[in-house]
């Protein structure tokens, strides 16, 4: 049988429309900036976003790591979320690669800072402290929920970060996700923001690669940072040839994959032992877990699942992540739960 993969947004293929353009797709060497695929999306990308500039790299935490470079200088102090990808996701790289520390702080419920927390947080020049350069917030926020941050909250937040002279960077790798759920545009969302990175390979379905947009002076810099990464590509835009496609046609797809979470929200919220997170659906993400009346580790439920071509992310001893996406039908939504409630039902005969 065909598998269900609910696992990440992450597993979506690329479209016909992408391969073709892969295929055709006019290149040059963009380490030198001569790949004309590469430099329309990276103009494209920016336009979106409300920036002046965009570069194409392999990665969302690539973009995020050629940042946090440009933003600070080693000993200087990073304020981000207690559960942001920044944090808790990218090996330590703001340690390992940038020389800074990071200062975590607890989301709210909803994903974001609390602004208060953010402001006390803020150090200044003192010799006994690292300075603040820079304040990340991540939109939406997956470990959250993947609630959309509202344009309301981020304006705020800029606002908060130029009073106090810090630098604001958005990991915006569901940006558009956000933008469609809360029907305003990234670049209203991103505005704040003195950089944002955007993802392609998610939920827009590329194969690969994520752009990195702010100011032209900060894109100098990121192209720099980039190449000392070996995040340099040559003729690259067979790649950015289909972030291209994701970016023209794919946005006005993920309000399906909001409409499939919500089917699959309003359907798992009738499994007898699921118990769903307060914030669940609110863009492409459901997380639940198994209460008492299930006696099964999710180890073997998430067994007993694959053995049926249902594929879910486990995230804790009794919690589960499922992710619509493109490659993700309202039908086999319908599918994924009646499997997960029979083998709920049946217990160890499924196992």
């Amino acid at each position: 049988m065909d598998c269900i993969d609910l696992r990440s947004d992450t597993v979506t293929h690329p479209t016909d429309a992408m391969r073709d353009a892969m295929a055709s797709a006019q290149v040059g060497d963009d380490v030198y900036g001569e790949d004309p695929t590469v430099l329309q999306l990276q103009e494209l990308a920016a336009e979106l976003t409300g920036k002046q500039a965009g570069l194409f790299v392999a990665s969302g935490t690539m973009g995020n790591v050629v940042a946090t470079l440009v933003h600070t200088g080693r000993g200087d102090e990073v304020i981000c979320g207690l559960q942001s990808h920044l944090y808790l996701n990218e090996q330590g790289a703001m340690a390992a690669l940038s020389g800074v520390q990071a200062r975590p702080l607890r989301e709210q419920p909803d994903g974001t800072l609390a602004l208060n927390e953010i402001e006390d947080s803020i150090r200044t020049e003192d010799d006994h402290h690292p300075v603040t350069r820079l304040v990340a917030i991540e939109n939406t926020h997956n470990l959250c929920g993947a609630v959309p941050l509202t344009a309301a909250y981020t304006h705020a937040v800029g606002e908060l970060v130029r009073r106090q002279g810090v630098r604001l960077h958005l990991d915006g790798a569901r940006l558009f996700n956000a933008a469609v759920s809360l029907n305003t545009s990234a670049s209203d969302l991103a505005a704040p923001a003195h950089s944002v990175c955007i993802c392609l390979s998610k939920g827009l379905s590329a194969p690969v690669g994520s752009v990195l947009c702010g100011s032209s002076d900060f894109i100098r810099a990121a192209r720099r940072a980039r190449k000392v990464l070996g995040g340099g590509m040559r003729q690259a835009g067979v790649l950015a040839a289909a972030g291209i496609v994701a970016l023209t046609t794919m946005v006005e797809q993920l309000g399906k994959d909001h409409d499939n979470a919500k089917v699959l929200a309003q359907m798992l919220a009738a499994v007898p032992g699921v118990v769903l997170a307060d914030n669940a659906a609110t863009t492409n993400m459901v997380y639940f877990h198994l209460d008492d009346r299930i006696p099964h580790h999710v180890s073997e439920v998430s067994g007993a699942l694959k053995k049926e071509g249902v594929l879910l992310d486990v995230v804790s001893n009794r919690g589960f992540r499922a992710v619509t996406h493109h490659g993700v039908s309202k039908e086999m939504v319908v599918s994924a739960v009646a499997v997960l409630n029979d083998v709920l039902e049946n217990g160890k005969n499924s196992y």
